[in-house]
């Protein structure tokens, strides 16, 4: 696929976001998306091919690769970086309804388009939460599936049509678990930088709220 969509929609998103947001955008783009496509999807191209069993029975090799590795690394994280930009597209939504309603109407209606407030404001807590949510649910899907983020340089493997426990050996474990551990690292990153933008705005239109309260007081 064209990752060119992908960075187009995350630069359409950011002139409404925040410091905080404008950090994650830069970590998806330069440590996630950049190194997918320059390193980690070279380091996975081959895997099916380089992985060996000590035995040639037919179908051996397959259902045990096909065990050990139910989804590809690399297609996973491919997923995964689809699925978390994938909230944006809300926010891109919400703007672009904001400008039909001022052109259809003739009338200006906000001070702003690009401003977050109003019913943009709720539009862009929800994006965070669910790419809070989605970052997680991969998280957990990755230590579920590969043994809490290792790769190991030998497996066994006794599931038919193995005539019994064979051994078997997965190329360059330790670059691959070192790629594992990045992916890791920058996911927990951008929850980090996700739930900083989701305090800061609530406490920032909260303390919005309180003061335009007690000036209406005395009023």
């Amino acid at each position: 696929m064209s990752w060119g969509f992908l960075r187009d929609l995350l630069s359409g998103v950011n002139k409404y976001s925040t410091g905080i947001g404008r950090i994650w955008v830069a970590v998806v783009f330069i440590f996630r998306l950049l190194v997918y496509i320059a390193v980690a999807e070279n380091i996975w191209k081959y895997e099916h091919d380089e992985f060996e069993c000590n035995v040639k029975q037919p179908g051996c090799e397959n259902v045990c690769f096909d065990h050990f590795f139910p989804i590809s690394h690399i297609r996973l994280w491919a997923l995964q970086l689809i699925m978390v930009s994938t909230p944006s597209l809300l926010v891109v939504f919400h703007v672009a309804y904001r400008e039909k309603r001022e052109r259809h109407r003739n009338q200006k209606f906000y001070k702003s388009l690009g401003k977050i407030d109003g019913g943009l404001l709720y539009t862009y807590l929800i994006s965070l939460i669910l790419k809070t949510g989605i970052e997680i649910f991969f998280l957990l899907l990755f230590y579920k599936l590969y043994n809490g983020f290792q790769v190991p340089r030998l497996v066994k493997c006794d599931i038919r049509p193995c005539p019994n426990t064979v051994d078997c050996f997965i190329s360059k474990p330790t670059e691959k678990m070192i790629f594992l551990h990045f992916l890791v690292a920058t996911s927990a990153l951008c929850i980090v930088l996700n739930l900083s933008e989701l305090s800061y705005l609530i406490f920032k239109y909260s303390i919005k709220r309180y003061l335009k309260r007690c000036v209406k007081k005395p009023q």
